[in-house]
């Protein structure tokens, strides 16, 4: 039987086992150089046991950034500085994807450099606030992207790959859920456009598609990863037609071979689409699943069963950084400080004690 500690051969890359962190924003990279500390290399390298480390949220362009504190991978600085995560987390036979994420309509004007504002498909603002340096502040209308504006997204994603594959990374996942840029273009009710870009299901798609394929003939298919969370309200997220949305998206995805599907799973109700979803992806396929409290060993029994290929954990992550060992014991787990989860210093961050 197939367990959840097995090894994985992830389109080439050998995984030592089939956990995988999930990403997770932390908020603690360097303010002005958006680059990760040498806090940040501790953080991952502590964490290296994983079978697959999908970092925290990285903004492929500037106006990509959607919360403080956050890095990018569009400098040579931040380039310098994430291969000091790489090479840590390699050192301690570790494998990581680096998550390419814009937020599009998430963030403020003052969280990005001076005469930048957020992005999205249409010019539609997303109810509710986001937190900056000066305290919680509205979401602002963003600027509606031209056609021209599109394409530019679509090659920042990919130039933010091929700096990721310079940087040391193992491959890149695409962030497509969580209602940001990618799921904003998928949703309704975030995309009004009348163009190629927007109305149909085919069009609504289209930009989804368009970064996988950007991405996937930068770097290779084998080192790309796309994350989705179909019906996920998150951000003030408005989907029509989802199961169409998402059969049609992997339709369109399937010939250009990716590495794997990475499913975040919004309600126990949704299950039916992840097994449908599973039977129309031919690589790996990583599921995050919806479960009452933090995801434990008890889900293990989702590779067991054949649901999913990896299983990817996230709270538990933060607070236990050699999580594997602790899943094979079934405990016992640090008790996570919810109070230190986004930004401040390394409290809540490095100092959780492994078994």
């Amino acid at each position: 039987m197939t367990t959840a500690f097995d090894p994985f051969d992830l389109a080439g890359t050998r995984l030592a086992n089939r956990i995988a962190m999930a990403p997770m924003t932390r908020s603690r990279a360097d303010g002005a150089s958006r680059t990760p500390t040498d806090t940040v290399v501790e953080y991952y390298a502590q964490r290296a046991s994983a079978g697959l480390i999908i970092t925290e949220g990285v903004q492929p362009v500037p106006e990509g950034q959607g919360y403080p504190d956050t890095p990018g991978l569009h400098s040579r600085e931040q380039i310098a500085a994430w291969r000091k995560v790489t090479d840590a987390v390699h050192e301690r036979g570790g494998r990581i994807f680096a998550q390419l994420m814009h937020s599009g309509r998430i963030g403020h004007p003052d969280l990005l450099d001076d005469g930048l504002h957020p992005v999205g498909p249409s010019a539609v603002a997303a109810a509710g606030q986001v937190y900056t340096h000066e305290g919680p502040k509205d979401f602002v209308t963003p600027r509606a992207l031209t056609g021209d504006q599109v394409h530019e997204a679509v090659a920042g994603f990919a130039a933010a790959a091929r700096n990721a594959v310079e940087a040391g990374f193992d491959g890149v996942e695409i962030h497509g859920a969580n209602g940001y840029l990618i799921q904003q273009f998928l949703a309704s009710g975030s995309n009004h456009r009348t163009d190629e870009w927007g109305g149909s299901v085919e069009n609504r798609i289209r930009f989804a598609v368009e970064v996988v394929r950007a991405v996937a003939a930068e770097i290779g298919p084998d080192r790309t990863g796309l994350r989705i969370s179909p019906a996920n309200t998150l951000n003030d997220i408005a989907e029509t037609e989802t199961e169409e949305i998402y059969t049609a998206l992997l339709a369109a995805i399937e010939p250009l071979g990716i590495a794997y599907l990475h499913v975040l799973e919004t309600s126990p109700e949704r299950r039916p689409l992840v097994h449908e979803l599973r039977k129309r992806f031919a690589g790996a396929f990583l599921l995050n699943p919806a479960t009452e409290g933090p995801t434990d060993a008890a889900a293990l029994a989702l590779v067991e069963d054949g649901t999913a290929d990896l299983l990817v954990f996230g709270r538990l992550f933060i607070s236990n950084p050699d999580l594997p060992a602790r899943l094979r014991t079934g405990g016992p787990y640090n008790e996570l400080d919810a109070a230190t989860m986004y930004g401040g210093d390394h409290r809540g961050y490095v100092d959780y004690p492994a078994l």
